[in-house]
Parts: C-alpha cells; structure tokens; sequence
C-alpha cells in the first residue's frame, strides 16, 4: 500500500509566524540588551495595566507589537522627562505667594489679651520715642553730640516696632495671618537694617561716652558735627548693603508647599527653614557677615567701656563714679537689654522654636524701644527737664 502523500495545510497565523522574524530571536537578550529594554518594558506594562481592565498583557507575538508598545514608552518617558525637568521642577516651587504667620500663641482668648497688650505697648513706643526726639529738637542746651545720636537712637526704635507689630495687629483685626511674598521680603529687609542701626548706634554712643569720659578736654574737637553726621551715615550705608545681601540671596530661594512660619513676623532664619533649595550660602552668610558685624558692634562697646572704668580707677573717688555711673549708666542699661535679649533669639537651635523663644523675640522686638525712652528721660535729669518744658509749653498753647 502505497504511503499517502498529502501534507498538512498551513494556517494563516503559521505563514504570519514564517513571514515575520520571531520576537525572541530578533531581540538582543545579552544583559545590557535587557537592562536597555527593561525600563522600557515596566513603563508600557504598567501603562496598559492602568488603562485596561482585565487580565495581564498576553504575550507578544510579533515585532510590530514590540515597536508600538515600545513607541508607547518612548512617549510615556518624554513626558516624564518633561515633567521633571529641572525648569518645570523650579516653576513648581516658586508658586509660593504668601506665608502664614502663626503669631504668639494657637488659642484665640491668648492672642485678643496679647494683641491688646502688643498695643498698648506699641503706641506707648512711638509716644515715648517722638517725646524725646522733640524734646531734643526744641532745647537748644541738648544739641550735643550725645543728644544728636540718642534722637537717632529713637527715630530708629519708632522704625523698629513699626517693622513687625502694626502686621501683626492688622491681621488679628481682619482674622487673618497671610503675608504676601512681597510683604515678608520687606519685611526681612527693614528688620535687619534697623536691628543692625541699634547696634551700630549703641556703639558709636559708647564712643562718644569714652571720649565724654577719658578726653574731656578735646571732646568739642574730637566730637565735632561733621564727624558725628559721618559716623551716623557710614553705619546706614553698612546696614542697607547688609540688608541687601540677605534680601538678594533669599529671593533667589524655591519654596514648595509649606508656607508655615511659627513667628508674629518674617524672620529671616524661619523663612530659610521653610525653602526647598539648597540654603548654604544663605545660611554661610548669615552665620559670617551677620556674626562679623555683630562681634565688632560688641567688640567696639566693650573696648571702650573698658578704656572709661580703667581711666575712672586711675583716681577712684566717689565723685568720679557717680559722675561715671549717670553718664554711662542709661547706655549700659540699654546695651544689656538689647544684646542680652538678642543672645536669646538668636542662640538657640534653629529647628526648635519654644516659648522661652517667644518671649526673647517679644523683647528682642517689643520690649526694647519701648523701654529706651523711660531708661534716658529717667536716669538723665537734662532729659527730664526738656520733656517738662515740652510737656508744659505745649500744654499752655492748646
């Protein structure tokens, strides 16, 4: 019996397999072949997973699948790539407009009592400083160069207080506690400008002090106009640059989502805490140009304290302290207050915040130019009288 011939008859599905290569075949299956398709790979099935309902992605049969899942992937990483790249990534960042200022304390009846008390103390700060900075200008007896710093002394503790608490007040008023991008960096700027012209003043009132004390004969020339107008304009100058370069460096800074600042104000320090750059050199300059001016505003007071009591216990006489004590005493008093309570803010840890450093910060801030006018006009019996004839001469013209 003769073998039958016939041959088995060839599908469709069988020439497509003849005609097109076979996937496993065509495919680069050394390690870098794979680690290169991997990615790929875990992009389009994960894809496909999340737009289809359903079993798992069958396996694939020929190449032209291979080609669209992979042209998928191609798509997918681009606009990955364009989601994450770094321009996208800083526009994202920036969309911060405003922070939220915490205040002093969390619960409502606390912050009715301590705004109501904020002010008070605020108005008694502008009331007391504008006192002695007419009570300055109307007495021709006090145009001395001591006279002529304290009235700047004064000028810049209205300024002080002004910087942060009128802020404060109004958001309390409205029931909010927003600050715009914009505010918070104004902020920021005046409040290191003013801080740094209180240092610099106490010291060129220490200065003048020294001279006051140890060259009586030569104070006139020493302390003439041109110099005290000169020492006054060369410290604005030191603390406007300052100001800028932290201004400058902090705007320059990317903030995401948290926009949270556990201060009644902008501080620069809490501001660069909440930044999701990097902050070295904010932080680097901070620590260097305002550490740098702050150790030589102390430095420049210490020394020249140093020089008055060695040269007052050269012949010490109870006369001598007592002349020495109520020329310097009111600086000395005021110079305490305002480094101590600057030591206090400024160094602690920056990732706590307690109330012990809210009470700092309130008499860093607050206290400070509220009580200057009180330690001058008291412990200074020129002051007192000027204020009385001010006092009485307006009295009797209303």
């Amino acid at each position: 019996m003769a073998r039958s011939s016939k041959q088995p008859t060839e599908t469709g599905s069988d020439r497509k397999h003849q005609t097109e290569p076979d996937f496993l075949a065509t495919t680069d299956l050394t390690v870098a072949g794979i680690q290169k398709l991997t990615p790929l790979w875990a992009v389009s099935l994960g894809f496909s997973q999340i737009t289809r309902q359903g079993p798992p992605l069958p396996s694939i049969a020929s190449t032209s699948d291979v080609a669209k899942m992979l042209r998928v992937s191609h798509g997918i990483h681009a606009a990955l790539g364009t989601l994450t790249h770094p321009d996208v990534v800083r526009t994202n960042q920036t969309r911060t407009t405003e922070f939220l200022l915490l205040g002093l304390s969390g619960q409502a009846e606390q912050e009715e009592a301590l705004c109501g008390l904020f002010l008070c103390m605020y108005l008694v700060t502008i009331i007391g400083n504008l006192l002695i900075i007419l009570a300055i200008s109307c007495d021709p007896h006090l145009h001395t160069p001591m006279y002529f710093f304290l009235a700047n002394l004064s000028s810049i503790d209205i300024c002080f207080s002004s910087v942060t608490v009128p802020k404060m007040l109004v958001n309390h008023v409205v029931g909010s506690k927003s600050i715009s991008y914009m505010q918070c960096t104004a902020q920021i700027y005046f409040f290191i400008t003013f801080i740094n012209m209180d240092g610099f003043l106490l010291s060129v009132m220490a200065y003048d002090r020294y001279v006051a004390i140890c060259h009586p004969l030569h104070y006139s020339i020493i302390m003439r106009p041109r110099l005290c107008v000169l020492l006054v304009a060369v410290s604005w100058l030191i603390t406007h640059l300052h100001a800028l370069l932290h201004t400058l460096l902090m705007v320059q800074l990317n903030f995401c989502s948290n926009n949270t600042v556990h201060h009644f104000f902008c501080d620069l320090y809490a501001i660069i805490k909440l930044s999701c750059s990097d902050t070295f050199i904010n932080e680097l300059m901070v620590s260097v140009v305002g550490g740098l001016i702050s150790i030589t505003q102390f430095t420049f007071i210490t020394v020249s304290y140093v020089y008055i009591f060695s040269n007052v216990l050269k012949f010490p006489s109870l006369q001598g302290i007592r002349k020495a004590l109520s020329t310097c005493g009111s600086h000395l008093a005021v110079v305490f207050l305002f480094y101590g309570a600057a030591l206090g803010v400024y160094m602690r840890p920056s990732s706590s915040y307690t109330i012990q450093d809210t009470v700092a910060t309130v008499i860093f801030t607050v206290l400070t130019p509220l009580v200057n006018p009180f330690i001058y006009s008291l412990r200074n019996h020129d002051m007192k009288q000027a204020i009385q004839k001010l006092i009485i001469r307006r009295l009797v013209l209303s």
